[in-house]
This record gives structure tokens, sequence and C-alpha cells, in this order.
């Protein structure tokens, strides 16, 4: 009977060994890798960025630079798009209508092209807007971050026409190849394109502003125009970009009735800074693109933490000539490199 009840008693302790063996915790589950904004402790943000193309070297540094500040800020998604041509309205308006019924979108920035159009489809919207380029005359836009069209045309204008002066031109006359007619800041640089060569004592041919759509290939056909209807010459053609100036400086290229013309662009791009060095294009107001597109984000962001913006955020301008466009070339290079 002793024996029983010590095997008894053996058999209950063993199987109280196994039991508690089989309830032996298990090692916690590794945690998950936290993004480095929740880390932080700081908001994410996504942020919608509608161009008016991304298919031109100008756009490209504001795309540049709206992306820098993601990399900058890791609680920032930034997503650019643009539409194919600075013509393609209803592909830019399709893209706004679905940014803007988006849940996960928090702010936006917009480059509009048509500005008009653009302020109804916002209309109402109540997450932060900031526009980029051309403003949007609408009290859902916040700010607007650019440069000050009209203010540096002027300052264009009058380095051509001085620069026209010295070249040997008694009369100054100038003719726009303009971008897109209506186009609100096409018509802001034609604005102060003409204050500028009249502060200067030029004469501005309103009357015979050609309109080439913000392309190169149409501007060939406006420059050959010109050099029909003057055949004596005229001494500034100034363009409301650099791509096209740099065409109708190449379509003017041997014709000795404009050897002397100056050749005025805007933008300030690389390959305008190579077409001066090379004696092409002549001269070009600058905008910081780059900056552009890093300071819209940065409002939005601003904007989305309680901070009144200022309406206007001037991204700034100057003039890029013989003297200076090695040094602006090297400073673009290094925004996307």
């Amino acid at each position: 009977m002793k024996k029983f009840f010590a095997l008894t008693m053996a058999l209950v302790m063993a199987l109280s060994l196994m039991a508690c063996g089989s309830k032996k915790e298990e090692a916690p589950a590794a945690p998950a890798e936290t993004p480095a904004a929740e880390q932080s402790g700081e908001q994410e943000y996504n942020i919608s960025v509608i161009l008016k193309t991304t298919s031109s070297e100008y756009w490209g540094y504001v795309v540049a630079g709206a992306e820098a500040y993601e990399k900058d800020h890791p609680n920032v998604h930034v997503e650019v798009k643009g539409a194919t041509s600075e013509t393609a309205y209803d592909e830019q308006q399709n893209m706004i209508e679905t940014d803007m019924n988006n849940a996960d979108i928090d702010g936006y920035v917009i480059a509009p092209l048509q500005a008009d159009m653009v302020a109804n489809m916002i209309k109402g919207q109540t997450k932060p807007i900031v526009a980029v380029d051309t403003n949007i005359d609408a009290p859902e836009v916040l700010s607007f971050v650019g440069t000050g069209n009209e203010a540096a045309g002027k300052l264009g204008g009058e380095a051509a026409a001085n620069l026209a002066k010295e070249r040997g031109w008694e009369e100054i006359k100038c003719i726009e190849i303009a971008g897109v007619q209506g186009d609100s800041t096409n018509e802001a640089r034609m604005k102060g394109y003409a204050a500028g060569i009249e502060a200067a004592g030029g004469t501005f041919l309103y009357d015979e502003v050609q309109y080439a759509n913000a392309v190169a290939d149409q501007a060939v056909t406006c420059m050959e125009a010109i050099m029909q209807n003057h055949p004596e010459g005229i001494a500034v053609i100034c363009a409301n970009n650099d791509d096209m100036a740099m065409a109708a400086a190449r379509a003017a290229a041997g014709n000795a009735a404009y050897e002397n013309t100056v050749f005025l662009g805007f933008d300030g791009i690389q390959s305008a800074c190579k077409s001066i060095l090379a004696g092409e294009e002549t001269m070009s107001v600058c905008q910081q693109g780059y900056s552009m597109g890093y300071e819209s984000v940065d409002a939005v962001v601003r904007a989305l933490q309680g901070e009144t913006l200022d309406t206007f955020i001037d991204a700034g301008a100057s003039i890029v000539d013989p003297d200076t466009a090695q040094a602006r070339l090297e400073e673009l290079q290094g925004y996307l490199a």
C-alpha cells in the first residue's frame, strides 16, 4: 500500500511538472518598425502639388524643390503631378477634381493653367491651399508663392533697353513673343516688360505682340513673322519664357539686321544660361523655381500647424547675363544633382 501511494505521488508530481512546462511564456513579438515621423512625435501630412506641367526644365526645378521639402521633413509626404503641356486644361482640371475629393490629402499646392476655372473648382474647400507661380483669386487660397511677375518683367525690360542702347540701337522698339493669351502670369510679365522698356525711353509695340502658347516651335514661327514685318531689325525681342527666347534667337541667327538684337527671356534655366554663354539668347529674368516649390509646400504645412500665412511670399528675381550665366548654371545644376 505504501509503495502504491508513493508511486501515485510520483506520477502526480511528474504530470504537474509537465503542465508547468506547457505554460511557459512565449517571447513577445518584435514590435513593428515605427516610421521616423511617429518616432519623433510629429504629425504626418499628405500634400498634393499640382503644377501647370512637369515637362519643361523650369517646372523641373519646382518639382525638385517640392520633393526636397519631403526629404528634409520625414513627416511630410508630397505627391507632385502636372499636365503634359500648358494648354492641357482638361487634364489639369481632372487632377484637381480628383485630389479635392481625396480624403487622405491634407493640403494643396496648385499652379493653375486657368486661374478662374480653378477658383470655381476649389470653392468651399476648407483644407489649406497655396498657389504657386500663378495666383488664384479665391478666398480659399491662403497664400501665393512666386515671383512678382510685373516687377520682375520691368527689371528685365529696363536691362534689355539699356543694353540695346549700348549695342548702338537709336530706336528702342520691343516686340514680345508671349505665352498663352489670357494667362495672368503672361499678362503680368508683359505689363512689366512694357513698363521697363518705356521707363528706359523705348517703345513697346503692343499691337505686334505674338502669342506662341509658351512653346519653342511656335516661337520660331512668330520670329519669322517679325523678321518679315521688320526687315530693318528690332532692338529688343522679349519672350514669356526662355524656351521661346532661345528659339527666337536661333530663328534670327544669320540675319544681319538682328545681329545686335537683345533677346530677353524669363526663368533663367540651365539651357538659357548655356545659350547666353554661347552668344545666342542675350539675357534672362531669373525666377527661383526651386525655392518656389520648397516654400509652397512649407507654407501649406505651416498653415496646417495653425500659422497665419502672408498673402504673398516672394521667391525673388534677378537678371542673368553673360557675366553671371556661369554662376547661375552651376547653382541650377546643384539643385538637380
